[in-house]
């Protein structure tokens, strides 16, 4: 059996080493679009920090790990996929057939429709190409603009801060972090950013950069400011890799869909991590889950699946835990919170503290919190084994700072039920 992984990120590598783990005999080729060997992209920041050397990235950091497990890394990008003669084409020409093949090609950063966008000292942080020309750029006292104050962006705005530049953050949205905050945490995290001598614009962007070429940039904002700066980062949010996929068949939409086994429509093509849009674990719709837990959890049942095994996902589940200079906050589940629930907010702007608590009959579906780092593992736990809350749902309610005891009591009961 022929195995065609394309993408080597985390996703892609646990693929592969799950399914060498169940077949010794299988052949399997893992395609990666860049010359580096297979690296986490969330270890970027700690590189520009100076915490980690460029190795300190790498995925697997024992000499000939891909060779002694005989998996084959191409050093290729995709160009399409013909799933009737099943074969992959790849941008030089070349061709990989497959028995099975994985889509685990993860996302690409979103490019804005700003003028100026491509000027050379305008850069993602996404690759380690990015993070070495950014370290070049980026030394104390240097004039850096960030676009972006997403999950992502702010990882990057805790790098460029340790880096000694003076940093202004725009964001588009009324709050930071705002597809993973409420608004009420994502006001306190900026409040916190802010105090740290960062400056953040919310609800503005940037139309137009001008300049360059030597002299410092301009960057026009939508509220009419001009901000000049010396490098500008583009971390506005990323979107799958799915445009190679264009005529092969293999249903997309965000990104690529599939069931509970990874499983496209294509009975032998499968998907995994950022690309993979699959079902919501609370609400049943549908999601593109970008974080490496998830990659890694669906990218294990994507190889067991492409060996014949059978096991499924109970769905994508949000966790995001995020360290913003010091400030840790998190977000989990259906943190928004869905029609017809009900919800309970606690906020103590002074001592930077926050929690919300969303519920669904009697089930937490969906919380955020700051600066309460004691309740991460317990409300990640009563959405994922959707406890039943009975009587302590109201208990809830009135006092949100209760649920360590909610969850002892309710598993104490489900214990004794068992």
């Amino acid at each position: 059996m022929k195995h065609v992984i394309l993408g080597n990120g985390p996703a892609g590598v646990i693929a592969a080493e799950t399914i060498r783990k169940e077949d010794a005999g299988a052949e399997i080729w893992v395609v990666g679009a860049e010359s580096e060997p297979p690296y986490s992209r969330m270890a970027i920041p700690y590189l520009l920090e100076g915490k980690i050397g460029e190795d300190g990235t790498y995925l697997r950091k024992e000499a000939g790990h891909f060779e002694n497990l005989r998996i084959g890394l191409v050093s290729g990008r995709a160009q399409g996929v013909d799933t009737k003669a099943k074969q992959v084409m790849l941008e030089d020409g070349s061709t990989l057939p497959y028995d099975r093949l994985l889509i685990a090609t993860g996302s690409r950063p979103t490019r804005l429709p700003v003028p100026g966008i491509d000027l050379p000292n305008v850069h993602a942080c996404w690759t380690l190409e990015d993070a070495r020309k950014i370290a070049q750029k980026s030394g104390p006292g240097g004039r850096v603009l960030q676009i972006g104050a997403g999950f992502i962006g702010c990882i990057i705005l805790e790098a460029l801060v340790s880096r000694g530049v003076k940093l202004t953050v725009v964001e588009a949205g009324d709050r930071m972090v705002p597809r993973m905050m409420t608004l009420g945490a994502g006001t306190m995290i900026k409040k916190w950013v802010e105090g740290k001598g960062v400056r953040v614009l919310t609800n503005a962007r940037v139309e137009a950069i001008e300049g360059g070429d030597g002299a410092a940039m301009r960057a026009r904002l939508s509220t009419g400011e001009v901000i000049e700066c010396d490098l500008i980062i583009a971390a506005a949010g990323v979107r799958p890799n799915i445009g190679f996929l264009s005529g092969s068949g293999i249903a997309t939409d965000v990104g690529v869909l599939v069931d509970e086994r990874m499983q496209t429509n294509d009975p032998a093509v499968f998907a995994a991590g950022d690309v993979a849009e699959g079902i919501e674990f609370s609400t049943g719709k549908r999601l593109v889950n970008a974080i490496q837990p998830n990659a890694a959890d669906q990218a294990r049942i994507a190889g067991l699946n492409m060996v014949g095994k059978t096991p499924t996902s109970q769905g994508a589940m949000a966790i995001n835990v995020l360290d913003t200079l010091g400030l840790i906050s998190s977000s989990f589940g259906a943190w928004e919170g869905v029609e017809g629930g009900q919800s309970v907010e606690l906020v103590d702007e002074a001592q930077f503290r926050y929690l919300s608590l969303q519920f669904k009959d009697d089930l937490l579906i969906g919380a955020t919190s700051i600066g309460l780092t004691e309740h991460v593992g317990v409300l990640r736990g009563l959405i994922q084994t959707r406890t039943r809350l009975g009587e302590w749902k109201e208990h809830l309610l009135r006092d949100p700072t209760r649920i360590k005891e909610a969850y002892l009591a309710c598993a104490s009961a489900q214990s004794r039920v068992v």
